[in-house]
């Protein structure tokens, strides 16, 4: 079920969440599997600009152990970001471990940088 999230005091930045329910693949660029899921989710949002989509996954579909980050930034729409580690790769992803209330739909489910892995959609 596609889901729309508003800021509540910003109604114009908003994000949409659509379920995937084709297998999603992550790979490091050698192959190594990273992820791999058929329930994962897709988060298109719109602020300031209309942001590229992100895939976001189940923590359950991750395949190889992450170090947790120092770093945190945050999002007036989502909350705070934890950032992960993984094979010696820093901001490899990040995750809404708390959420705003108003957000708590993205609890806990873990996206990828795009330029630092491949993310392989099949039919």
């Amino acid at each position: 079920m596609t889901v729309t999230i508003a800021r509540p005091n910003v109604p114009q930045h908003f994000m949409v969440l659509r379920p995937i329910t084709r297998k999603i693949v992550v790979r490091f660029p050698d192959g190594t599997l990273l992820a791999q899921s058929n329930n994962a989710t897709r988060l298109i949002e719109s602020g300031k600009t209309i942001y590229d989509p992100v895939v976001y996954f189940p923590k359950d579909a991750i395949t190889q152990p992450f170090t947790t980050q120092e770093k945190s930034t945050h999002c007036p729409l989502k909350g705070d970001a934890t950032y992960y580690s993984a094979n010696g790769i820093d901001d490899l992803a990040w995750s809404y471990e708390n959420p705003l209330e108003f957000a708590t739909e993205i609890t806990g489910l873990v996206a990828f940088y795009g330029d630092k892995v491949i993310i392989e959609e099949h039919p």
